[in-house]
């Protein structure tokens, strides 16, 4: 019967649009509907939002999901690398998306908002225009317009005015690189992956309203905004749907800090080996420059070819130099070009600088990569004493 009743919805909506949409009853509401974090994808870390709307009389239980995107859409991958990426909304039946969610042990909180049966019906009819295929993709981006942001925007974009968010409740001063870290502690390598990938941008101080851009300042923010004709708390009621129990989590051994330590101690020894036989391990070398030389011209294009505007002024660059990985096809042979030497002193140098100013850099690198940058340290040293002796 449901099945019947949201094709009959979908069927009404696109046959007469925005200007003859379903008149709601008195019986009708709509809420903002908050989905907790989970860890089991590092793109559910952060949870979800979306907007219900529900009507008893006319048998409507809608769920408006800004979260929507298309693999099949065309140039799918290309976009994605470029920062073009196509975000849809599209409407589903609430109880599914509740039973869903509920199955993955992620807590649903709804608040139910204080609205006007006018106000009620304007944002549906803004909704019901929304998911037409005309009108139902958006430009996606990580922090400033994503599936939590276009919650918050549809009631400013219907109802204007008449909605104040009272941001003065933050009283945290933290940057979007702190915000995005608060969910991903048992993420590690999903946190390290972000913080290699994201530069300068990640940490500028986000402004109250700026924090709006992850689903539980959704939630906070609508809790703390007001119904201007109403006079009222914008939240009339809110409902704890569903609580999971608290999950253990045992401290992951493959860990950065356990990987890159012990990455750390064996290339140590083997750095300390080559120096007494006076011959370097040429293909630890290769490695070591040939992956972080190919990274860094990962994240050169991400910086200069891409519109991923978090992606600029990357200081990972600093070790991540991309001219290592030019490097390593010099490594093959056996005179090495006179210049390698002051290659290596200069990466010593930049390594070193960078070590020791590691927390004073406007960007905040993570310190996961502290063991690496030393492994680079090493090694430029080994190669230029070396070299200098060759």
């Amino acid at each position: 019967m449901k099945k019947i009743l949201f094709g009959w919805f979908l069927l009404l909506a696109s046959a007469e649009g925005v200007s003859q949409p379903v008149q709601l009853s008195t019986q009708s509401y709509v809420s903002i509907i908050t989905f907790g974090p989970s860890q089991e994808e590092l793109y559910s870390a952060f949870g979800h939002s979306g907007i219900r709307v529900r009507d008893s009389l006319n048998h409507l239980d809608l769920f408006f999901n800004y979260g929507v995107f298309n693999f099949d859409q065309p140039n799918f991958y290309l976009n994605f690398t470029r920062g073009h990426l196509l975000y849809s909304v599209d409407v589903y039946p609430y109880p599914a998306f509740q039973e869903y969610y509920i199955e993955h042990q992620r807590f649903i909180h709804e608040q139910v908002l204080s609205l006007t049966a006018a106000q009620v019906q304007s944002v549906f009819k803004f909704l019901v225009w929304n998911v037409q295929p005309e009108n139902k993709d958006y430009l996606y981006d990580y922090f400033y317009n994503n599936c939590a942001t276009q919650v918050r925007d549809v009631f400013k974009r219907v109802l204007r005015n008449e909605v104040a968010f009272d941001s003065s409740f933050i009283q945290t001063n933290y940057t979007i690189r702190q915000l995005t870290d608060l969910y991903l502690h048992q993420q590690p390598w999903g946190d390290l992956g972000i913080d290699i990938c994201l530069g300068l941008p990640m940490d500028k101080k986000a402004r109250p309203y700026e924090y709006m851009f992850l689903p539980d300042y959704i939630e906070s923010s609508f809790d703390h905004a007001t119904n201007q004709t109403l006079g009222l708390p914008l939240v009339k009621s809110k409902k704890i749907v569903y609580e999971p129990s608290a999950e253990k989590f045992p401290f992951p051994w493959f860990h950065p800090w356990v990987v890159f330590g012990i990455l750390f101690v064996v290339v140590t020894y083997i750095t300390y080996r080559d120096r007494v036989r006076k011959k370097p391990s040429v293909w630890l070398d290769m490695i070591l420059f040939f992956i972080c030389g190919g990274l860094g011209l990962l994240l050169l294009l991400l910086w200069i070819a891409t519109d991923h505007r978090a992606a600029a002024n990357n200081f990972n660059l600093l070790w991540a130099l991309p001219t290592h990985f030019f490097v390593f096809f010099f490594l093959f042979k056996k005179q090495k070009p006179a210049w390698l030497k002051n290659y290596f002193l200069m990466t010593a140098l930049v390594s070193a600088l960078l070590l020791g100013f590691w927390f004073l850099l406007p960007q905040a690198l993570h310190v996961f990569l502290i063991p690496l940058v030393g492994i680079i340290l090493m090694r430029a040293v080994l190669n230029f004493i070396l070299l200098k002796k060759a």
